[in-house]
């Protein structure tokens, strides 16, 4: 079985790639396997100290073209809540992330590949090629409240969210970074992968406590952890541990 994600270390920058040049379609296999490097980047980052960060890129054309929507298909019942379900944990696992997180769209991200883009706390995209493009609302598919709180958080101009999501716009990383969707547009894949990692020494040279940085990001966007299922008390328990510190 080919791998679908890898991760590797430059400087103090974990790099977590979707392997493969196919359009990385989330199914549970993949969302799963984007889990476990999360948990193996998380895990080796408390054991060897130090501030670190982040960085989420793809190989291919595709950052992530959206739902497994064939694999959802193939039983005769519906599977796309576990698509949900997995994809909601994934967000989980970003937002409560001990470390600055960097997404390098490196290729088009399309609905839930455009959400797990957002779930980032930077996005630096390729300028080349790509779009950003909710199309749930051309083929049809609701999207749940919880998914829905972290667009509502992470793009607060309302015109932007409905040129989105009502009009299923494509845009490009010009016009991304031009509505404070993504923080730079750059060059090709890889000078977009070049870019985040360079972001990501930066962020992680200001020595930040991974733990008191994720409970910050939770309370900045508590709406959206509410939302996927980070539950309040886990914050007020980060925050209390933290409060142990001073």
């Amino acid at each position: 079985m080919a791998e679908m994600c890898r991760v590797e270390k430059r400087g103090r920058v974990y790099l977590l790639t979707l392997a493969g040049t196919d359009e990385h379609r989330l199914n549970p296999a993949l969302l799963d396997a984007i889990r476990s490097a999360l948990s193996r980047v998380r895990s080796v980052a408390v054991a060897s100290g130090g501030s670190a960060a982040l960085v989420v890129a793809a190989e291919g054309k595709f950052f992530s073209n959206g739902f497994d929507l064939a694999w959802a298909r193939v039983s005769p019942s519906d599977r796309t809540p576990l698509m949900v379900s997995a994809l909601q944990r994934t967000i989980a696992d970003l937002l409560s992330f001990p470390m600055p997180t960097i997404a390098a769209v490196t290729g088009h991200a399309a609905a839930a590949g455009c959400f797990l883009a957002l779930s980032h706390d930077y996005m630096i995209m390729r300028a080349d090629r790509g779009f950003l493009y909710m199309s749930e609302i051309d083929i049809g598919v609701p999207i749940t409240e919880n998914i829905m709180a972290v667009l509502r958080a992470k793009i607060a101009d309302p015109r932007t969210r409905r040129d989105l999501l009502l009009q299923g716009k494509r845009m490009t990383a010009a016009e991304a970074a031009a509505r404070g969707i993504v923080d730079r547009a750059v060059g090709g894949a890889a000078e977009t992968v070049e870019a985040a990692v360079a972001m990501g020494e930066e962020l992680a040279a200001r020595n930040w406590d991974g733990e008191v940085y994720a409970s910050i990001r939770k309370g900045a966007f508590l709406e959206a952890c509410s939302g996927i299922g980070l539950a309040v008390e886990e914050e007020e328990t980060e925050t209390k541990k933290a409060a142990c510190k001073l």
